[in-house]
């Protein structure tokens, strides 16, 4: 049945872990598809899916529309995006759209950017979903009017659909979608529908309120810390101090003499107490004596790593991206401008830690409940650790308490230690693992430490012939299943940003050297695009300031090759009133700062004003210009700049994540300190129109933050800022 009834489950049953949808969803749409690399650019897809509204529409009979979501909402707002393109081609009214997660099945709901995988990441999941969502939203309204027309006995041509109603005017007949669900169901799905325009959007591009938004304010949200089954048992794990050690030993003696605890059990990352409750399993698993085999653990400290980034930033290194001859234009140049730039380890710090729930089903297979972001993969390593095939594998997917890529794990390590601890204790009871924000930022992944140096030849005319830049850093999917999926040696999240300049510099090359630290690394938020925009919109504006240029008629002339880029950047300039002077204030000194930048897609450019009063900075204003093609919901992508803005501000002034001796200081938020809302700037946002296919707005707004603050710092101060965090006390030093 192409529009199976489907209703929601209540807050009872999802906290039971009844599933949501059953397994009626088994027919496949992605033979065929060549597999691409995860993390790559999100443009539109090279693969033109079917129309299935069988897949992802689900009709009750009082015409509730329900949409299922392949992707993981997190927070950013996918579920409610996602849901108003069906909404859209489909004719409803708002008041009826609801939307559930899907299963896990990449056959089904494979990440179309990412090839046969189930995921969320790259800014991907309305890119990847428009053309797939407006094709089953059209081709069930198709179906439906074509089930109303046979059933009324007139012309298909003369039945619509307006406002979630099916009617045929000239008889007054009307009727809503759930009494033709069923009929409809039994026609054949149109390979080709009809979609409609953009002037005829009627959702798309208007303020659409969230769905996710009243049950949230309600409390009735389910996450994964909320599931609570039969019997389940509470699981925390000991980690070893330093990455890379591993277990010799552990006295467990008192700690199963702590009241609640009723297990401890070895695992391969350590050593997991399982208890009745959360406080039992803390309690037990603070009273373990463990030792570890440190023998190949990471013993150096932040500054010792930076010392060998450092050295090999002198050295040349491999070749990852090239234009023209950039030897001859440094030998064609009468002048260098060399620079350095440092950026360190950072957690990502979600709100919820890592968290999730797995259990032993009577039919022998398995069952998870968490805010999985990587369902196939997570869905196969649970498998791998039970001895079973991945179809005996049921999961479910839950919101997320934020990620900003961590919860997309390369080797899914949270989800494997449960599974892990849930096979050592025997699969007697089900197993809720949860993590400790010590532990998830002590013990998890990190945005790797990264190094460059750019060396730029300036001609007579102050301009560049010939720019140079080398980055050092951990590939992100080194040691990981993703690594074999790229034998080249350069790693598309280290270089991006850098690799594919949005400069029309003649002669540029970019080299790179991978490193093999023991910290384990991952994807953050933006990715390579958090340092690479760093390092090319302050040395661009470094160039403007040798060349005695204004910083965006400068960058206006290089953009002519990005246009779109060229647009943002005035709008952005326009609406921050570059040119003017910003008011006095007695002790203070004041500057903008502008950046541009494209990352997955879409371009920002970002205006930043700012006060610095002796050492003290305060970013007063952000203003943001942003084309990320048609804009399913303005409020939506409003709300993931000013969040991108918040999330990343925390990182610009202070935040860093240091080894001592290979252990990690910080560990909880007060050493690695949130944004506060006193420290929040004004911003403003502002949309281009356009009709471009959607790209992402889920990263893109964290790549030019830094730089605009660090640009508009030496328009207050005459100071360069290379590196991350700001510390103005050592720049002055220095």
């Amino acid at each position: 049945m192409l529009f199976r009834p489907l209703r929601r489950p209540s807050r009872r049953a999802l906290l039971q872990g009844a599933a949501a949808l059953g397994g009626a969803l088994v027919i496949g749409v992605a033979a065929g598809l060549a597999p691409r690399r995860a993390g790559a650019s999100a443009h539109a897809p090279e693969f033109d899916p079917p129309a299935r509204p069988d897949a992802f529409i689900r009709i009750d009979e009082d015409d509730t529309v329900t949409v299922l979501i392949k992707h993981l909402d997190m927070g950013q707002g996918v579920a409610t995006g996602l849901t108003t393109i069906v909404a859209d081609e489909l004719d409803a009214s708002w008041e009826q759209m609801a939307f559930a997660f899907a299963p896990a099945d990449h056959r089904l709901y494979n990440n179309l950017n990412f090839g046969p995988m189930q995921g969320t990441g790259a800014s991907t999941a309305v890119p990847n979903s428009w053309m797939q969502l407006r094709k089953a939203g059209a081709a069930a309204r198709a179906m439906l009017i074509g089930a109303a027309a046979e059933e009324w006995g007139v012309p298909a041509g003369n039945v619509r659909i307006t406002d979630g109603r099916i009617r045929h005017e000239a008889s007054g007949r009307e009727a809503g979608f759930g009494a033709f669900a069923a009929a409809a169901a039994a026609r054949e799905i149109p390979a080709d529908p009809i979609l409609k325009t953009r002037a005829d959007f009627v959702h798309i591009g208007r303020h659409r309120p969230r769905l996710d938004g009243p049950e949230k304010a309600r409390g009735e949200a389910i996450y994964s810390l909320d599931i609570r089954r039969p019997g389940q048992l509470t699981a925390m794990v000991a980690h070893p101090p330093r990455f890379g050690a591993r277990l010799s030993g552990y006295d467990d003696s008192a700690a199963r003499e702590v009241p609640g605890v009723v297990d401890v059990v070895a695992i391969p990352t350590g050593v997991a107490v399982v208890a009745r409750d959360t406080w039992s399993a803390m309690k037990g698993r603070e009273a373990l004596d463990v030792s570890w085999d440190e023998t190949r653990a990471e013993r150096r400290s932040s500054a010792d790593l930076r010392a060998e980034f450092h050295a090999l930033g002198l050295e040349p290194g491999r070749r990852a991206a090239f234009r023209g001859d950039a030897d001859a234009g440094m030998r064609n140049s009468v002048r260098m401008i060399e620079a350095a730039y440092d950026f360190p380890y950072l957690a990502h710090a979600a709100m919820e830690p890592m968290n999730g729930v797995i259990e032993r089903r009577e039919d022998g297979g398995y069952e998870a409940w968490g805010a999985f972001q990587m369902q196939t993969l997570d869905q196969a390593v649970i498998a791998r650790v039970m001895g079973v095939t991945a179809a005996r594998v049921k999961l479910n997917t839950l919101y997320a308490g934020g990620s900003f890529g961590r919860r997309a794990s390369t080797t899914s390590d949270w989800i494997a230690e449960a599974a892990e601890i849930l096979k050592a204790t025997g699969e007697r009871a089900p197993i809720h693992l949860v993590w400790s924000r010590e532990d998830d930022m002590r013990a998890g992944y990190y945005r790797p430490m990264v190094h460059h140096r750019v060396l730029v030849g300036l001609g007579p005319d102050n301009l560049p012939r010939s720019w140079v830049q080398r980055i050092v850093g951990k590939p992100i999917m080194a040691g990981s299943a993703f690594e074999a999926m790229d034998f080249s040696g350069v790693e598309h999240q280290t270089v991006e940003g850098a690799a594919d300049p949005i400069y029309a510099f003649e002669n540029f090359r970019l080299e790179i050297h991978n490193t093999r630290e023991q910290v384990p690394v991952l994807w953050w938020r933006s990715v390579g695009h958090t340092h690479t925009a760093q390092v090319s919109e302050t040395m661009v504006d470094e160039l403007a300031a040798v060349a005695g240029a204004d910083p965006v008629a400068y960058r206006l002339q290089w953009l002519f090759v990005s246009p779109r880029d060229a647009t943002v950047l005035r709008l952005a300039t326009h609406k921050a009133g570059w040119g003017t002077e910003l008011p006095a204030r007695p002790g203070v000194r004041r500057g903008r700062g502008v950046a541009v930048h494209r990352s997955f897609g879409s371009h920002v450019a970002m205006v930043a004003e700012v006060a610095v009063e002796e050492d003290r900075l305060t970013v007063e204003r952000i203003v943001a210009a942003v084309d990320c093609g048609i804009v399913i919901n303005p409020d939506n992508v409003r709300a993931q700049v000013e969040g991108a803005i918040g999330f990343a501000l925390s990182s610009v002034l202070r935040n860093a994540i240091s080894l001592d001796e290979g252990m990690v200081r910080e560990g909880n938020f007060d050493t690695f300190e949130p944004t506060r809302l006193s420290e929040m700037p004004r911003v403003e946002v502002h949309l281009v129109e356009s009709d471009a296919p959607p790209t992402g707005m889920g990263e893109p707004g964290v790549p030019p933050l830094a730089p605009a603050i660090c640009n508009a710092i030496h328009d207050a101060t005459g100071l360069r800022v290379r590196s991350l965090p700001i510390d103005l006390s050592r720049l002055r030093q220095s």
